[in-house]
């Protein structure tokens, strides 16, 4: 039994070697892909995606029904379930970025030395991404979409709890590419949910150029601590809305209840709440309230919990957790400095937002909180790539090399610096 399974682990790192090498092939020539050829395979691939609707849906029937008896919850759930608006939006997506400029070729800067040397840095391709996600099968669509565009080749790992519907997803995919004459290679996707594929696609560092985790903490964790390949990642979305004294109420109950409320399972939802002592037996009472009607659980300190009696004691454990549910903690803050020092302290440095109509303070939020997106009076649930106008996106990175915040078209580039001379050479 050792012996097959070491052999079974020596095919899948065989396939996934060989894999990145057909990637890097197919990267040397969609890095010099004109624009019309890439926007053409992506607008055939979202015509694809409406025309097997039918095949998709049923794809994700069967990822559904095996998910639901494996007891997955409800907020996996509704990561991994597509219907018929959903492929639609992930088909509207590939139109967007389709419509989107072509990032490769941009000059960024341009100058010339005192010695008549032209220097301009230049975007190009990263070359080769390895994307691993878990049940969102649209990663497949937005991934593909977005290295496409940015002139990228791209291996996509995808969950075994979305494995027929990403697949189903990339066959569309492939028709755009091959519409468009360009290497199927250049979007690949790993045919087996072995969990050995991972690990050999963190090893593939002479393939592979950048890996972007997308997923849970165990997932990201996991690449973290395994990959010889440079992560672009977030760890976790503990997102925050603070209620600040001069909040409008009217926009405290509307922002909050959608941040945390409208897709509770995504890593851009609010997992805590903030509030100034001096607003907060005015603010809290019809905010709570509509979370509470809804079937959000609240965990406050103990000022809330005199001013909402349903809710619960919240424990230190509280402010750091990413619950990914309806539950939702709640703190009492003696102002804008604590708030600041507990976003900093607690968060994820994913998104975080003020309420208020003192523009000082908003400004002043927006300049220290040290998050990769930071709002004034908007929800946390505009997190999200598409809303910000890329198309889509493949992440939100919180590190600080870079990319930071929705990782879309030209956060899937890099530069090269290209020097023009005339004879030019360096004195002894």
């Amino acid at each position: 039994m050792a012996m097959a399974e070491a052999a079974e682990r020596t095919d899948v790192a065989a396939l996934v070697r060989e894999m990145g090498r057909r990637a890097r092939a197919a990267a040397r020539v969609m890095a010099n892909v004109p624009r019309e050829a890439k926007d053409a395979a992506l607008l055939r691939a979202a015509q694809a995606l409406r025309e097997r609707r039918a095949e998709i849906l049923e794809a994700n029937a069967r990822d559904m029904a095996a998910a639901r008896e494996r007891g997955l919850s409800a907020a996996m759930l509704d990561r991994l379930m597509l219907d018929e608006k959903r492929i639609e939006a992930m088909a509207r997506g590939l139109e967007e970025i389709a419509a989107l400029p072509d990032p490769v070729g941009t000059e960024l800067a341009r100058w010339t030395r005192p010695n008549g040397l032209d220097i301009a840095r230049v975007r190009v391709p990263l070359g080769v991404i390895g994307i691993v996600y878990e049940s969102r099968p649209n990663v497949t669509a937005d991934a593909a979409g977005l290295s496409l565009k940015a002139g990228n080749a791209v291996i996509l790992r995808g969950g075994s709890e979305s494995f027929h519907s990403s697949r189903a997803i990339h066959a569309a995919v492939l028709e755009g590419l091959r519409a468009a004459g360009l290497p199927e290679d250049a979007v690949q996707m790993v045919p087996t949910t072995d969990r050995e594929a991972v690990g050999a696609m963190l090893r593939l560092s002479e393939s592979i150029d950048v890996i972007v985790p997308r997923g849970g903490r165990s997932l990201v964790e996991r690449v973290y601590a395994e990959s010889r390949v440079p992560v672009l990642a977030h760890l976790e979305g503990i997102c925050h809305v603070y209620l600040h004294e001069k909040a409008d109420p009217t926009k405290a109950v509307e922002v909050t209840f959608n941040a945390k409320m409208r897709r509770t399972g995504i890593c851009g939802a609010a997992e805590t709440l903030l509030v100034d002592r001096s607003v907060a037996e005015e603010l809290l009472p019809p905010v709570l309230a509509r979370l509470i009607e809804a079937g959000c659980e609240i965990r406050g300190d103990e000022t809330v919990r005199r001013i909402e009696p349903r809710a619960v004691p919240a424990t230190e454990e509280d402010w750091s957790t990413e619950y990914l549910a309806p539950i939702l903690s709640v703190k009492v803050v003696a102002g804008i400095d604590e708030a600041i020092d507990h976003i900093n302290t607690y968060g994820s440095h994913h998104t975080d937002s003020i309420v208020t109509e003192d523009r000082e303070a908003a400004e002043r939020f927006l300049r220290e909180v040290d998050s990769a997106i930071v709002m004034h009076n908007a929800s946390t649930q505009f997190a999200d790539g598409g809303e910000f106008g890329m198309g889509a996106e493949i992440g939100i990175a919180t590190g600080r090399l870079h990319a930071r915040g929705p990782v879309g078209v030209e956060q899937l580039t890099t530069f090269k610096y290209v020097v023009r001379g005339n004879g030019q050479v360096r004195p002894l």
